[in-house]
């Protein structure tokens, strides 16, 4: 479900009251049935597959907790690994191995696998007990807010919360949601046009324009994401229910590793549970760690697509911490600039079609650096798509983050200005049939 299609617009309302009305036994098949809607609305053909998942990975776990034999433990989490992983290669990588074989992929599927596999491997370490209520667990799975692009919600976190019978609205909830409309609508579809012209023909771009669009694609796929988790942490706070942070102003980071603490939280703490400390994390030698670092970033590149420019992105990312470490070990200072150039440059290998369209993009770099040039490049942007930018951007900034029980006249201006901004420019979208998906939608 695409939070900018006019089907949750306006029917989030309705479902926020309604849920508020019924009395908190009754909730969770209300929130079921509207996740499983809105699902529906979007990709009714993978909602066999959303429930095979869930019931298998809800038997596994219930194996697991019954079984009396380490070996029949761990037989039920082989099972549900071979579940989860084996239907997210199966339909996100087929195409690597059969050729000509193009299936369609399902929505969120890279999301409620790993959640769900996490929830399983929690169990068998007996982190928590397993969940025992189909109903419950179906929603810990499908939860509309975070199910098509995460965060993705560990089981002791979010369980609890959707069995508390007291749980209570959070007002900041619209707060949250406003600035995740402003980031989609505002900036992130009105820098994707300039962005989205350059990459189309990397053969014919300019150095202004390849550093212009590098450094306004960082921007769009923060504002994309940021703002889609956003929505579902606002959604979700409507509800009672505390979903994850999944940013925390990533390019106020100061080193990679810094960077990857504040970027995709989710799923980076999902990695470094799951695959990097069993791997054997840092506390071995350096040959090993560095080995580990690089399996996790190949990984989470491919975890983006099934594409060699994805696993690039991933490997380059692996390589400049392994090199950040190494020269913080012989002095090397942490530096906010440097580490927003070293992201920006990574970015590209993620964004472009290929590795050949990006080393082309890189390539372009040493050309078109005029007078005339440089003008063309400033004025093809345009002056109201700029402005645009410049002023949505400043409207972020004046509206705090955290609501405030007194809220200051200058957010009170700043909220109110970024909802009708984003109001004009969702019916602007569809009225021009312009309207873009969230980018991790496709992941």
């Amino acid at each position: 479900m695409n939070f900018t299609a006019p089907a949750f617009v306006l029917a989030f309302p309705f479902v926020l009251a309604l849920h508020w009305v019924l009395p908190p036994q009754a909730r969770w098949v209300l929130l079921l049935a509207a996740s499983l809607g809105f699902y529906a609305v979007g990709s009714p053909q993978a909602l066999p597959l959303l429930a095979g998942i869930t019931l298998g990975t809800y038997a596994a776990a219930l194996g697991i907790a019954k079984s009396e034999h380490a070996l029949v433990k761990k037989c039920w989490l082989v099972c549900a690994v071979l579940l989860c992983l084996g239907c997210l290669g199966v339909f996100k990588y087929a195409g690597l191995f059969g050729a000509g074989t193009s299936l369609l992929l399902p929505a969120g599927i890279s999301f409620y696998t790993f959640q769900t596999l996490g929830y399983v491997i929690d169990v068998y370490r007996r982190r928590l007990k397993p969940e025992r209520h189909l109903g419950y667990y179906a929603l810990f799975v499908s939860f509309f807010p975070q199910l098509v692009a995460g965060p993705i919600e560990r089981s002791t976190i979010l369980l609890p919360q959707l069995h508390d019978p007291e749980r209570r609205m959070d007002t900041g909830g619209w707060l949250w949601m406003v600035r995740g409309f402003a980031k989609k609508l505002l900036l992130a579809d009105t820098a994707a046009v300039f962005v989205d012209a350059v990459y189309a023909d990397p053969s014919q771009a300019i150095g202004p324009a390849v550093v212009l669009v590098t450094v306004l694609f960082a921007w769009q796929i923060y504002w994309d994401f940021s703002g889609y988790s956003d929505i579902a942490v606002g959604a979700a706070a409507l509800l009672g229910v505390r979903l994850s942070r999944n940013f925390d102003h990533p390019y106020c980071a100061d080193s990679l590793r810094d960077f990857w603490h504040r970027w995709h939280v989710s799923l980076t703490r999902w990695f470094t549970d799951y695959v990097y400390i069993p791997l054997g994390g840092s506390r071995c030698s350096v040959l090993r760690w560095a080995a580990n670092t690089m399996v996790v970033f190949l990984l989470s590149g491919l975890w983006h697509g099934a594409a060699l420019h994805y696993a690039v992105w991933g490997a380059v990312h692996g390589g400049l911490l392994i090199m950040e470490k190494m020269l913080a070990s012989k002095g090397g200072r942490p530096n906010r600039l440097r580490t927003f150039a070293l992201v920006c440059a990574a970015w590209v290998f993620f964004r472009a079609a290929s590795v050949s369209d990006a080393l082309t993009l890189f390539s372009r770099l040493l050309f078109g650096w005029t007078l005339a040039d440089l003008r063309t490049t400033v004025l093809s942007l345009g002056m109201e798509p700029a402005l645009q930018l410049a002023l949505g951007a400043l409207c972020l900034r004046l509206l705090p983050e955290i609501p405030s029980e007194t809220p200051t006249p200058r957010g009170v201006l700043a909220f109110c200005l970024l909802t009708l901004a984003a109001a004009a420019a969702w019916f602007a979208a569809l009225h021009t049939g312009t309207a873009n998906a969230f980018i991790y939608f496709q992941f």
